[in-house]
């Protein structure tokens, strides 16, 4: 009697795309002698940022203003997905989907926007709410250890400019606003033992402080060709899933201002489009540490970046 040996099944793939925050000097170090980086001139030429000094020479100060920030996780993101695709063309990628600035890296992977239109785009919104930025300074903060009512208390009871901006974790709210809301916020936590970290970036994102920004950016969104795209991409500000095509420029001019619901973004990666393995793709660990507290039973990878030859 023959016996047959049923083969596991292929995990089906959710890739996602980090946002800013995740930068470090050096991040595009060990991509430079990969095939890949010829996207890093594509998106100097189409951002108008000297993208390889960002991800080579620039110092964490540098990297730390908006604009900076987001043209350079956009495009170390697309390195990373550029030399997984090359490595593993097979790989049954099912989603995608982009935290924050991420959901741009996202777009270009789904093939909903093509590379130029992307590092075009991130350029303006990066531009768009550093000026916002200016306007009105701002700072965001990871407040851990409670769940997200009562960090919606906490940001209730702080008053003023001060909102919920990123939807983790059950366990993770980072809040957003004027520096003084965000650090009175910060010292109220940390009186009723909750931890929290100040994150390194200098706007109040997705909050009404960037409201400034929401005017070019749409103009640049309008000039903006989305095409139907080759993967679904579950989307910040409704957690729903999306294909490609022009309603994508009311949904990015939506996410500028409104939170990020990103648990329930990986809980419909998971229940809905069936995804068994969430892979972080860009620099940082961040992604990848979310999917573990959102979805212990489902397995996280990260793509790691090659070993940088002589360190």
């Amino acid at each position: 009697m023959e016996t047959h040996i049923e083969e596991p099944a292929a995990p089906r793939i959710a890739v996602l795309f980090p946002g800013q925050g995740v930068q470090r000097p050096g991040m595009g170090e060990p991509w430079r002698d990969s095939p890949s980086w010829a996207l890093v001139e594509e998106v100097s030429r189409a951002s108008g940022f000297d993208v390889a000094h960002l991800l080579l020479a620039a110092d964490q100060e540098t990297l730390s203003r908006t604009d900076h920030a987001q043209i350079s996780v956009f495009t170390a993101s697309l390195l990373a997905w550029s030399e997984f695709r090359r490595t593993d063309p097979e790989a049954d990628v099912v989603a995608v989907a982009g935290h924050s600035l991420g959901e741009y890296a996202a777009l270009v992977a789904a093939g909903v926007l093509s590379v130029a239109d992307g590092a075009w785009l991130v350029g303006e919104r990066g531009r768009a709410m550093a000026d916002a930025a200016r306007l009105r300074p701002g700072a965001m903060a990871a407040v851990m250890g409670a769940g997200p009512d009562a960090v919606q208390a906490l940001v209730a009871a702080a008053g003023g400019d001060l909102w919920v901006a990123n939807h983790n974790s059950p366990q993770q709210t980072v809040i957003a606003g004027s520096r003084t809301a965000v650090q009175e916020a910060v010292d109220r936590a940390a009186g009723a033992g909750l931890r929290c970290t100040v994150l390194p970036v200098t706007a109040a994102c997705h909050t009404p402080l960037m409201a400034p920004a929401a005017t070019p950016l749409r103009q640049a969104l309008d000039l903006t060709q989305f095409t139907p795209g080759t993967l679904p991409v579950v989307a910040n500000v409704d957690a729903t899933v999306h294909e490609g095509g022009p309603h994508w420029r009311e949904l990015c001019t939506r996410q500028l201002t409104g939170p990020v619901h990103w648990t329930a973004t990986l809980r419909v990666l998971n229940e809905t489009l069936a995804a068994t393995t969430f892979l972080d793709i860009g620099p940082g660990t961040t992604l990848s540490a979310l999917t573990r507290r959102n979805l212990p039973d489902a397995e996280s990878l990260r793509f790691r970046a090659p070993a940088v030859q002589g360190a």
